[in-house]
Order: C-alpha cells, then sequence, then structure tokens
C-alpha cells in the first residue's frame, strides 16, 4: 500500500498548507468495485431469467404448482437484483448540497424494500396453495423427469452462489455477499421443489397433496429469506457499529502518518458502499495549530487510499502525554 508522506517543502509557521489530494488509485478503485457488482449480479438475473422461462413452461405443460412457486420465488429475486443493481450505481454517486453524506444508504434502503416484498409474497403464496389443497382437483401422476428441471436450476444456482461470494469476498462488498446467499437459498428452494415432484412421483394417490405442500414449504423460505434480508439492512440504516476489522484498518492507517503518536478513539458509520470515520489521534502537545492541521489532512488522505470506501474523514487531534492512557 501507498504510505503519503507529509512534504517538508511546506513552512506551517508561514503559508497555509496545500491540499492533501488523493491518488488517482482511490477513484479507480470505486469505480472497479462499481464495475464489478454490476457486471457480475447482471450475469445472476440473465441466468435466473433463463431459468423462470424454463419453469413456467414446466408449469404451463404439466401445471405443477411447485414449479409455478419456485419461479415466483426467482422472479421476486430478480426485481430484487434489478433493484440492487440501480440501487448500485445510485449509491456511488458522490455527495452534493442535499446528500452531503453521498447516496451509500440507497443500497440497504433498495434491500430493505425487496425484503419487505419477498416476505409479502411468500405469505400470499403460502395462503393461496393452503386453499388450493382443498380447492384443486388432484393433478394426476407426477412425471419423474419434471424433477430434472428444478435439480438443474439448484446446480446452476450453486455455482452462481459460489461466483458472486468470491468477489463480494474479495470487494469487501455485504450487500454482494447477500446476494449471493440469495441464490444459494435459490439453489435450496429449487432442490426442494425437485425432491416434491419426486415424492409426489412416487405415491401418485397423494400428488397434489404433496405438490401444494412442497410449495408452501418454498414459500415459507422465501419468507425466511425475506426476513433476514430486511434484518441485515436494517442494521446499515440504523448506523449498527462494522465489524472490528475496519477499526483496525483505520487505526493502522492512521498510524502510518507521521507526526501522529497514538490513535484514541474511532468511529464508523457504513452504509453500502460508503463508509465515513471519525477519528481522534494524538500529536506532540508542542507543535503549532498549523502543523497538527497538516498532520491530519495526511490522516485522512491515508486512510481514504487504503480503504477508497471511505467517503469522508473527520480528525480530531489532542495532545499526547506519555502514560496518560
Amino acid at each position: 500500500m501507498q504510505t503519503i508522506k507529509i512534504n517538508k517543502n511546506v513552512d506551517p509557521h508561514r503559508e497555509f498548507p496545500d491540499p492533501v489530494g488523493l491518488p488517482e488509485t482511490v477513484d479507480l478503485a470505486r469505480a472497479t468495485r462499481t464495475s464489478r457488482l454490476v457486471g457480475v449480479s447482471t450475469i445472476g438475473v440473465v441466468v435466473r431469467l433463463l431459468i423462470i422461462g424454463i419453469e413456467l413452461a414446466g408449469v404451463w405443460v404439466w401445471g405443477y404448482s411447485v414449479l409455478l412457486v419456485d419461479a415466483v420465488a426467482s422472479l421476486a429475486d430478480v426485481v430484487a437484483s434489478v433493484a440492487i443493481i440501480i440501487a448500485i450505481k445510485i449509491a456511488e454517486r458522490p455527495p452534493d448540497e442535499d446528500h452531503p453524506f453521498g447516496h451509500g444508504r440507497f443500497e440497504p434502503l433498495a434491500g430493505m424494500q425487496m425484503g419487505i416484498l419477498i416476505c409479502m409474497l411468500g405469505g400470499g403464496v403460502i395462503g393461496q396453495q393452503f386453499f388450493a389443497v382443498f380447492t384443486e382437483a388432484p393433478a394426476g401422476n407426477v412425471n419423474v423427469w419434471v424433477a430434472a428441471i428444478p435439480l438443474a436450476a439448484a446446480v446452476i444456482f450453486e455455482l452462481i452462489c459460489r461466483m458472486i461470494l468470491r468477489i463480494g469476498r474479495r470487494e469487501h462488498s455485504t450487500a454482494l455477499i447477500s446476494e449471493a446467499y440469495h441464490y444459494r437459498v435459490d439453489g435450496v428452494t429449487s432442490l426442494l421443489a425437485a425432491v416434491g415432484l419426486l415424492v409426489a412421483s412416487a405415491i401418485p394417490q397423494f400428488s397434489n397433496l404433496v405438490d401444494h405442500i412442497g410449495a408452501m414449504l418454498l414459500a415459507a423460505i422465501m419468507l425466511g429469506l425475506g426476513a433476514t434480508a430486511v434484518w441485515q439492512n436494517v442494521h446499515q440504516l440504523l448506523d449498527r457499529v462494522p465489524d472490528s476489522e475496519w477499526f483496525q484498518r483505520v487505526r493502522a492507517s492512521a498510524e502510518k502518518v507521521e507526526g501522529v503518536l497514538d490513535v484514541e478513539k474511532v468511529r464508523m458509520q457504513c452504509a453500502g458502499p460508503d463508509a465515513h470515520v471519525d477519528i481522534d489521534i494524538e500529536v506532540d502537545p508542542l507543535q503549532t495549530v498549523s502543523e497538527a492541521h497538516v498532520i491530519t489532512q495526511h490522516v485522512r488522505a491515508q486512510i481514504q487510499t487504503d480503504w477508497p470506501a471511505v467517503r469522508d474523514v473527520v480528525v480530531h487531534v489532542e495532545p499526547y502525554f506519555d502514560g496518560d492512557h
């Protein structure tokens, strides 16, 4: 990592120090992150749409409810993924007069709304399928080969999950990691759909009941997925304390700067692609205000260089006294 050094050619006693700029790698890292998140999410949407098309074709030919619910669950995830893609693009916008802290909260806000939508869909499907058990005519014998459709979908979803999870962890994107687990849940629901169809084919006299119970089970998983999405995104909207890893990272960056004798306190907000840091550093008590100002500017630049997600850094200066800790 690049370490920012203080410019010795500026006399802080005679002239206002020049502002400390950020290297081009900061903007490049943010742009690259957005491009990767949008790209991998788009691939997932396309694959989901293909699977939905195949499952709906199976519903049209055989009329199995479990295939329909699996397709509806995937369709809800497509809507969620598109919303996340839009939110990622909006969240990347820089701060403006109306949003001085940036637009990062658009990302968890979209995730929370999609979680609520998925919960509503899951609850509606459970109710519809429950009444269908008593009102619909039996579907008859189930073709065992139909189970190959959701089984293949389960394998594809798991492969996509692993690809997105790898990129999400590399880019430290909680949104993309959550999206990866959405694909894993899709894989589980598809696998359950396949099992339901196999069971129904083995006991055709109960095929109608098994079909609808399997559909209700998938809808229950949709409820769980939606509730989890709401819970995770509410944490960011309510400024839950981030993982300790990020506090250690900020401290390490500040301590690289010449003149920083200790870091006393770090506070942090994380929302979507943005982080905001409030840090207390300790410097030589005999330094002038101007000299301390130069150090704070370099602390800000160093933190943003090491962690490009940081939109803004507020640095508080305190005098350092040995043994005062």
